[in-house]
């Protein structure tokens, strides 16, 4: 019995997860993604947002290039376009990103 209410309470909470996600996604204020932001990192949920980082596609997602004449820049993570979430340190999504090219 308990098991079962362990496994439904995980259930519940992944798709409360998704949910806030999803709003996250579309809402129109940067107050309220703020906010669902800070909620989710109460429960052990982070933002991902690897600007300045070298681009890695194996944890980033490219989403556009952005030209540069620097070649220091070259491969390196110009912006985050939509913010990648981890649930304490395990991948949920990759962060969409646009990468510095020459």
């Amino acid at each position: 019995m308990q098991a079962e209410l362990l496994e439904q309470a995980l259930s519940e909470r992944k798709a409360l997860i998704n949910l806030c996600l999803y709003a996250m996604d579309r809402a129109r204020s940067s107050g309220v993604v703020e906010r669902l932001e800070a909620g989710l990192a109460e429960l052990g949920v982070s933002a991902v947002r690897p600007d300045g980082e070298r681009f890695d596609p194996a944890h980033h997602e490219a989403g556009g290039t952005q030209p540069t004449e620097d070649p220091a820049l070259d491969g390196l993570v110009a912006e985050t376009e939509l913010a990648g979430f981890t649930d304490r340190g395990l991948p949920l999504r990759p962060p969409i990103v646009i990468v510095y090219a020459s």
